[in-house]
């Protein structure tokens, strides 16, 4: 049995990550002649090219784009492996690369991250925070927290929590166009959708008797982020559903007006999201068992 050439494919990985040959030689500390052997080697191998090379621009063929995610994985596998084996007799140290959604992300995790890191002085996070779909694997995320239903994949998750919708206006729009009673009147309002969903403007509803209820709504302003529907709901534009780290101050103040109480949308699950890797270092470990314990906050 021929042993794959994991050096080859690690060194295939970098030049993905940092997309230049120079780039990868330095993060490895070799020498770019190196790192160009290495992946015509593996070239050579697999018999298919990785990159497309000219003198001013690097890449991926087909063949790599393929190939990059399990290179990828190769190079993640082997960093974990060592790091576990230092892990066990040295502090904690390094840095953890995490993601989350922008909203909840500002008001639930920097506020987690900044007591860890106090707590753990040795230990840096790199927090990304998007509302887009990311791959977090390319990216070299060690864990994201995602707030939707998870679509069977190689990640794994771990679910933390449910997030509660609200259906929800201005008290001032409510007043002018009527107060909807049933989720089927929603036809004859102005509805502000988030666009990272599968279906912005289809909206379903769990009621009494668990009825179930999905209605088309006529989509006013749609955007891929929560609270940049505030300013609109503030303003009487319409009708939108947003979970309670959002709204939660607003209804308590009166700003805004809770809606159809007695029919709930479904609740987003609120996920924390690994490789599929079972090998981690210790810090990542300890980082999320410390967003598992307090991700009520």
């Amino acid at each position: 049995m021929r042993l794959p050439d994991f050096e080859a494919w690690a060194m295939f990985a970098a030049v993905v990550e940092h997309r230049s040959f120079t780039d990868a030689a330095k993060a490895l500390s070799v020498s770019k002649a190196t790192v160009s052997k290495a992946v015509t080697r593996l070239e050579q191998h697999l018999d298919t090219s990785l990159f497309s090379r000219t003198s001013r621009r690097l890449a991926l063929t087909e063949s790599g784009k393929r190939l990059a995610d399990h290179a990828a994985r190769i190079l993640s596998e082997g960093q974990a492996a060592e790091e576990a084996a230092r892990d066990e007799t040295a502090e904690l140290s390094g840095t953890v690369r995490l993601g989350a959604p922008m909203n909840f992300g500002l008001l639930r995790v920097a506020p987690l991250i900044a007591e860890f890191t106090r707590q753990n002085p040795q230990v840096d996070i790199d927090l990304h925070l998007s509302d887009a779909r990311i791959d977090m694997v390319e990216m070299g995320l060690d864990a994201t927290i995602r707030i939707a239903d998870m679509p069977d994949s190689s990640l794994r998750a771990r679910r933390l929590a449910d997030a509660k919708l609200h259906t929800i206006a201005s008290p001032a729009y409510l007043d002018e166009r009527g107060r909807p009673a049933h989720p089927s009147d929603l036809g004859s309002h102005d509805c502000l959708c988030y666009s990272n969903t599968q279906t912005p403007d289809v909206w379903r509803f769990s009621g009494p008797g668990q009825q179930n209820v999905v209605v088309q709504v006529r989509a006013r302003i749609t955007v891929n982020s929560g609270e940049a529907m505030l300013p609109a709901l503030r303003a009487g534009v319409g009708i939108a559903r947003l979970p309670d780290f959002i709204v939660g101050e607003g209804l308590a103040s009166g700003e805004l007006e809770e809606i159809l109480v007695d029919w709930r949308p479904p609740p987003l699950g609120i996920h924390l999201v690994t490789p599929p890797s079972r090998l981690r270092p210790a810090r990542v470990d300890a980082v999320l068992d410390f967003l598992t314990r307090h991700h009520g906050c």
